[in-house]
């Protein structure tokens, strides 16, 4: 057989005319001396430093741009499942007793607002069915727009929202008030806010929001003052975080806007607890 042909040496993509044996430990091209850059073993070509060190992609409110799964869209409905079941399995309804929100309680045990919120009528299915599919529906759209910590943040808020709103419209007894549906709507604020500072249009988000405001009124035992808490929260909140101009400071205003809005809504509970009683009591069963 003829002999083979000797194999050409290699040489640099950037520089064709330049022979090197020594190659990128990343991409493991040839790199000529000027395109090396030292690394922890070996170098790397230039191209792969300016690929390591390019910023990571960002949306337009500051949050890394994530694919797949809304991963706290499915953790809140995975805690709100868990703890349906302990209310079904615990007797003597335990985790509402100790969880569930009233308006008498509201100085004595505050995290109560919040907590509420994770709670579901256990008569009544479609009270949760209903909310963690509106929270599917509305978390894949909002979670990967806004990031994760800032959607968590407007569905926390919007939550403790939906309890201010009720604590301030409501007289003060021991009635159990619990569910999602203040944080719900806050994420009907959140997607209006940014569908109008986007351009979008929003008539048919306010349809939907008409009608599950209406339904407040017309179906008995829907706190619909928790829902015009949670709106406002929920849009206050998003407000702070969209309309936050880009830049070095825009992560410094979000988290003072978002926390402008907390102190409010502290505010607003502080001084209806000035005009009312602390009692200590037990809350009804559901």
């Amino acid at each position: 057989m003829p002999p083979a042909e000797p194999a050409a040496p290699p040489v640099c993509p950037r520089h064709p005319d330049r022979v090197s044996y020594v190659r990128c430990q990343r991409c493991g091209r040839p790199a000529c001396p000027e395109c090396q850059r030292p690394a922890p073993v070996g170098v790397q070509c230039i191209d792969c430093v300016r690929e390591l060190s390019a910023p990571a992609a960002r949306t337009r409110y500051g949050a890394a741009v994530r694919s797949g799964q809304p991963i706290v869209t499915w953790t809140i409905i995975a805690a709100c499942a868990v703890v349906y079941a302990l209310q079904w399995l615990l007797p003597n309804d335990l985790v509402y007793q100790d969880f569930a929100y009233a308006t008498a309680l509201t100085g004595l045990e505050p995290w109560r607002m919040l907590t509420s919120a994770f709670l579901h009528s256990e008569g009544f299915v479609l009270h949760i069915v209903l909310n963690m599919y509106t929270l599917w529906i509305f978390g894949r759209i909002l979670e990967p727009v806004l990031g994760r910590v800032r959607y968590l943040a407007v569905y926390l808020i919007s939550a403790l929202g939906g309890s201010v709103g009720f604590f301030l419209l409501t007289p003060v007894s021991m009635n159990g008030v619990i569910g999602a549906s203040g944080a719900i709507f806050g994420l009907f604020g959140a997607l209006f806010v940014v569908l109008r500072q986007r351009g979008g249009d929003v008539r048919q988000l306010l349809v939907l929001i008409a009608i599950n405001a209406a339904l407040g009124f017309v179906v008995q035992g829907i706190a619909w003052q928790a829902h015009l808490g949670g709106l406002i929260a929920g849009g206050l909140t998003t407000a702070a975080i969209a309309y936050a101009p880009r830049g070095r400071y825009q992560l410094l205003l979000q988290i003072g806007g978002m926390a402008l809005v907390t102190a409010l809504l502290v505010i607003l509970t502080v001084v209806r607890l000035g005009t009312i009683g602390t009692p200590g009591a037990v809350l009804p069963g559901i």
